[in-house]
This record gives structure tokens, C-alpha cells and sequence, in this order.
């Protein structure tokens, strides 16, 4: 059967948008010797998140459920659920058969928000009891959109299997989308040596950089490295209140690196052209800040 991907006007329309399939590219970069690293942010249904996280080629971060308050998280499903984009029929095997008539969706998709009002009910009696938002928020997973910053230098395996009449329908449409986004982009050309691929540090970022560290080119990278990775561990260019706020991201960058342990993930999307001589990463010819941070703790 046909597989139905939804299309916003534009992912620029849509960015941030948290009603619908989409991907946006954050970042895009080619290194001296033409390796092409891009990184998106995508939303998709969380109930094919495992079938996203398999592809181990990809550096990717994303909203966690047990970060996010479930009053907030409550208002997201009343407002815009994540619904199935298909309803097919049941038949043996993983792909289903033919969409159901347009009567019997409608009442598919009503009994699909009848569960989204009973998992809205019995979160809101555990949070009641006291019980904390980890575990609450797992009951409303089913009905989530979820958003993921991604990060690769290899996508054909991820298309080629997720762009496929045998994938679901809501995998398909995620990855159509973030196909559609990198063929629209073109990569900036990252110096060798000095310069770094830094998702979400925009035009207005750079500005307050500049101002914060003055004329040093070596505080300058190492701001711009520390809030791109903050911000890649919050999937944002925004704080949790919604404002920008570089003293707030370079607090978050040294609470990843200082944990224990450290949470190194959201670093891996920062990175500069050239293989790292003694380490080894998912990414074909760039060094990421991961592999340098990581080195640096066990040296101290």
C-alpha cells in the first residue's frame, strides 16, 4: 500500500513545531577532504525511536521523558497526540495489509485517543500518589512525538532500510523527510586544523561570543564548542524556560563533562576535519570533541 508521509509547507515552517513529522538540517559541514558531516533535527512518532536508534552510525541526543515535567508533557497530548499516519489491516507478517475503509479509520483513530485520555487519567493519579515524572511519563510514551538531533558522515544504510514499502509508515515518513532535507543543503567548507562543525550556534550566538571573549581565538572555539554541546544535550537553541542563554549552556557543558560519569553523547556532534590518530568514532574522517574531552579527563 501506499505509505503516507506528512509534508508541512517547509521544514523551516515547522521547526520546532511539535504536531507533526520533520527534519531540519542544524548543521552542514565538508571537510578539506570533501567528508561531508550534516546535522538534523528531526521529530518523529516515539514509537518507532527504537527502530531509529538501531542504525549505529548515527550520533544522536533527544528529549528525554525523564527530564521533561508531566504537566508540560500532559498539555502536549491534549493539544497535538501523536496519532498512527496508517491504519492498515491486519495480515501475517510485520507490513500490514490495506488501509482500513475511511469509516473504520475514523474509529481507529478514535479508539487510538480513547487510550491516549486513559494513559492522560492514570498519569495524572500517579502523579497524585507522588510518584516521580520517570516513571509517569513512560504510561503517555505511546501517544509522544520525540525530537532528535542526529549526527552523521554515512546515511544511504538509513534510507535504504527506512525508505522502503516494507518500513512503517511513521519511520518512512521521518526519513523521507530528513532525506529531502539533505538533498536541499549545502555544506559549508570547514577548515582543517582549526575549524569545527558546531550545531546550533547560529549568526546571533556568534555575536555574544564574540563579545563574551574578545579578541582570543582559542576562547572563542572553546565557547563555541561548549554551548553547541550543551545545546545538542537539550536538543535547542533555548533554554528549558525558552530563552537564549550562553552562561546558561556553558553551565550545562561543564555539569556533562564533570558528572560521574560524564555524559559524553552530546559532544560527539561537535567535531573538526581529520581522523583522530589513536581513537576511533562513528564518523568517517572527522575528530569529534567527545574523543578529545574523553582523552583529556584520563590524562588529568
Amino acid at each position: 500500500m501506499p505509505i503516507p508521509v506528512a509534508r508541512p509547507a517547509s521544514a523551516r515552517a515547522v521547526h520546532g513545531d511539535r504536531s507533526t513529522v520533520y527534519a531540519q538540517v542544524i548543521a552542514d559541514s565538508i571537510s578539506p577532504e570533501g567528508v561531508r558531516l550534516t546535522t538534523l533535527e528531526v521529530q518523529c512518532h516515539r514509537f518507532v525511536l527504537s527502530e531509529f536508534n538501531t542504525h549505529r552510525v548515527f550520533s544522536r541526543n533527544s528529549a528525554s521523558s525523564r527530564a521533561i515535567p508531566v504537566r508540560k508533557q500532559l498539555q502536549y497530548l491534549r493539544d497535538a497526540p501523536a496519532i498512527p499516519l496508517s491504519f492498515p489491516q491486519e495480515k501475517a507478517g510485520m507490513q500490514g495489509g490495506d488501509e482500513l475503509n475511511s469509516n473504520l479509520v475514523e474509529e481507529a483513530r478514535a479508539q487510538w485517543l480513547v487510550a491516549r485520555d486513559a494513559a492522560i487519567a492514570s498519569a495524572e493519579k500517579l502523579v497524585a500518589l507522588g510518584v516521580h515524572k520517570s516513571i509517569v511519563n513512560r504510561l503517555l510514551e505511546p501517544f509522544m512525538w520525540h525530537r532528535i538531533i542526529v549526527s552523521s558522515t554515512r546515511w544511504d544504510g538509513f534510507f535504504t532500510q527506512r525508505i522502503s514499502p516494507n518500513a512503517q509508515p511513521e519511520i518512512h515518513a521521518v526519513a523521507s523527510w530528513m532525506r529531502e532535507a539533505l538533498e536541499a543543503s549545502t555544506p559549508d567548507a570547514v577548515a582543517g586544523g582549526k575549524g569545527w562543525h558546531t550545531p546550533y550556534i547560529d549568526e546571533v550566538t556568534d555575536d555574544h561570543i564574540r563579545e563574551a571573549v574578545g579578541s582570543s581565538e582559542d576562547a572563542y572555539w572553546t565557547l563555541r564548542r561548549e554551548i553547541s554541546a550543551a545545546r545538542c544535550a537539550r536538543v535547542s537553541y533555548l533554554t528549558h524556560t525558552g530563552v537564549r542563554d550562553i552562561e546558561a549552556d556553558r553551565d550545562l557543558y561543564q555539569k556533562l563533562v564533570s558528572a560521574e560519569p560524564p555524559h559524553w553523547s552530546p559532544l560527539e556532534h561537535v567535531a573538526t576535519p581529520g581522523a583522530h590518530p589513536t581513537t576511533v568514532s562513528n564518523f568517517d574522517g572527522w575528530t569529534q570533541l567527545r574523543q578529545i574531552a574523553e582523552l583529556a579527563r584520563t590524562r588529568t
